[in-house]
């Protein structure tokens, strides 16, 4: 095998391909074995391990590498001559590594005189953008004295075959017809027909290059950056690059240029430093990025205007940039500025979301009116217990009773002022126990209910039922749940019940005998209605922002 990769042992190898080619136009060959039922006549993707050696011979002469080269390129598993020439005539011969040991390929080029040719068709083809058009292949044109069968046509490499999915190409007297024409229609067309020389078959090959075209346009170039006039800051001493983009239709020939100037005047002795990249749109045209580069920007740029000028065979736009010079430090100062703002934000915010409650109820105490002046109602808040045993209470804690009946109205009453109900010693007894708790409630402006696994299994809780109805009918009866130990909702609460326990706030009460959490008070009191007989004014109003400050150095 390794004889074979060199050439030298395809001596004895019989050639298996004869091509025919018009000298000056575009050919290719390919590395692959005879196949009537051949698709595709090259293949770009070509595994790397599987590349393509080509060797060439001229008559007796010895075998010659083919390397790239001005008129030949390698590409994939073909061979491109671009254009092939009488030269070229001679033996091929191609291997690729465990797939094919040695090709031999007979090539002979010939000028369309010799080949007979007549009205040869043009191997460039410009087809205009939905019309109808039709591809004739250049090569039916030669040999007029021998009989031609069929055209195989191949386009990008692939066999052109008509197919339901696209019922506007048609193959016609090998001819190809497109109506209408697309975009996707560009592209390389290759032509093979066989034709019998004595005992020889040759595939004559010719190629069409078919460029899809618009109709020219009718507007003048489109500035997309800049606009008018532009303002533009620049650092002195420091490079500056000047864009300009603009948008040309299509035009065939193409007449667009596009270049910056300095104060409207191209001047000779000063070369701008410029450059252009050129984006394709298809049929719709081109955008252009044009780009002058300052290596560094002097007090003479600082002073000129810049004029982006463009034209076509339409007309021509302009567009001006100015320079101005930049304010660093104001820009610094406004950074600076802007950092801070949004850290002493971010400090306020967690202060607030700290601190809220206490802000809340000290805003309550100086600047609010007491939101209980006529509202019809006797009492702050009914209070909401489990009656227990004596022997029930644990001994360590305070029970719920003694919580119910002396620490809250110590708090909320003897403290902060508030008017409890507590059905035991505010309501006389001798009435229905059921009328007497719907009657309370109502007369009350909140509910607490002091919730334990006692409280929520047996009948008191129907106080908090009877509190959730009573707050449906009336909005101004707010419930303030205290979660005072921990419990399991039994399966037979009513829905409703079980409803409120999931959506109403809960206050945890941590506490034992001895020690009465501060926090624990301060969420009751925001929980409990505004009181404050204060108004707004001078003291108020400094006594409040006095607290405030306590609150930020404590």
């Amino acid at each position: 095998m390794g004889g074979y990769m060199t050439g030298e042992g395809c001596s004895h190898v019989e050639p298996q391909i004869w091509y025919r080619a018009i000298s000056g136009e575009e050919f290719v060959l390919q590395c692959a074995l005879p196949d009537r039922d051949a698709t595709h006549i090259y293949n770009n993707s070509l595994p790397k391990q599987r590349k393509v050696k080509w060797f060439w011979q001229k008559d007796k002469e010895p075998l010659k590498a083919i390397k790239e080269s001005s008129n030949s390129a390698l590409q994939g598993d073909a061979l491109w001559f671009k254009p092939v020439r009488d030269s070229d005539s001679g033996m091929f011969i191609c291997m690729i590594w465990g797939k094919i040991p040695c090709l031999k390929i007979v090539l002979e080029v010939q000028t369309k005189k010799l080949a007979k040719c007549s009205g040869y068709d043009t191997s460039m083809l410009y087809l205009l953008a939905g019309n109808g058009n039709s591809i004739t292949c250049p090569g039916t044109k030669c040999y007029s004295h021998m009989k031609k069968p069929e055209v195989k046509w191949y386009k990008d490499g692939h066999q052109i075959k008509q197919k339901k999915t696209r019922k506007s190409l048609k193959l016609k007297h090998n001819e190809i017809y497109m109506n209408p024409t697309y975009d996707k229609d560009a592209g390389i067309y290759v032509c093979d027909y066989v034709l019998y020389d004595n005992t020889t078959k040759w595939i004559m090959r010719t190629t069409v290059t078919v460029e899809v075209i618009a109709k020219n346009t009718i507007h003048p170039p489109n500035l997309l950056y800049p606009n008018g006039v532009m303002i533009l800051e620049a650092e002195l001493g420091k490079p500056l690059e000047l864009e300009c983009r603009v948008q040309f239709g299509f035009e065939r020939p193409s007449l667009m240029r596009v270049t910056w100037k300095r104060n409207n005047k191209e001047n000779i002795n000063e070369k701008l430093n410029q450059e252009t990249r050129v984006y394709q749109e298809g049929l719709k045209g081109h955008t252009i990025l044009h780009v002058a580069k300052l290596k560094e920007v002097t007090e003479r740029d600082l002073g000129s205007n810049f004029t982006c000028f463009a034209e076509n065979s339409v007309g021509n736009a302009t567009a001006v940039i100015q320079l101005k010079r930049k304010q660093r430090v104001f820009l610094l100062h406004v950074l600076c500025s802007a950092i801070s703002i949004l850290f002493a934000l971010l400090l306020c915010s967690a202060f607030i979301y700290h601190h809220w409650i206490e802000i809340v109820l000290m805003y309550r105490s100086y600047l609010v009116h007491n939101e209980t002046t006529g509202d019809g109602k006797e009492f702050d808040a009914f209070v909401s217990y489990a009656k227990l045993d004596s022997s029930e209470s644990d001994s360590t804690l305070i029970s719920e009773e003694k919580f119910a009946l002396e620490l809250l109205p110590d708090m909320l009453e003897n403290k902060y002022g508030y008017k409890l109900c507590i059905l035991e010693r505010d309501i006389l007894p001798g009435g229905a126990y059921t009328d007497e708790v719907v009657t309370a409630i109502k007369q009350s402006r909140r509910v607490i209910i002091i919730l334990s696994p006692a409280y929520v299994s047996g009948p008191s809780i129907f106080e908090l039922q009877a509190a959730v109805n009573c707050a449906l009918e009336d909005k101004k009866i707010k419930l303030v749940l205290i979660k005072f130990q921990a419990f399991q909702e039994p399966e037979t609460l009513h829905p409703v019940v079980k409803k409120a326990l999931r959506i109403l706030p809960v206050i945890t009460w941590k506490s034992s005998v001895s020690a009465a959490p501060n926090k624990f008070w301060k969420y009751m009191r925001y929980h409990m209605p505004v009181k404050t007989t204060k108004m707004l004014g001078n003291w108020s109003l400094k006594d409040f922002c006095l607290r405030l400050l306590s609150l930020v150095y404590r």
